[in-house]
């Protein structure tokens, strides 16, 4: 059996950290790793936890997803780590 993917979700609004967290720990092969509230707060947890995936939210205080995806993708110690961007909102500068 192999390992599951390592998942760190990252959004402001509680409520949606805490759906992604049932619908990711309740798919077979997956499991969740950490919460992040703040862009900062996802790039330290994936230092920390090092997630084979971070569902990143584009807008969030203190970083925006942008920038931390940035540093987690840029970072020598997590450079393999794979970012989902999420966002309602319909901005192609987003994109």
């Amino acid at each position: 059996m192999s390992e599951a993917v390592r998942v760190l979700v990252a959004d402001d609004q509680a409520l949606l950290r805490g759906s992604f967290r049932v619908l990711v720990d309740n798919e077979p092969g997956f499991t969740v790793v950490g919460e992040a509230a703040t862009g900062a707060q996802a790039v330290d947890l994936a230092h920390e936890k090092l997630p084979d995936v971070v569902l990143m939210d584009v807008r969030m205080p203190e970083m925006d997803g942008i920038e931390a995806t940035r540093r987690i993708c840029g970072a020598t110690g997590t450079a393999g780590v794979r970012v989902l961007m999420l966002t309602m909102f319909d901005l192609d500068s987003y994109v």
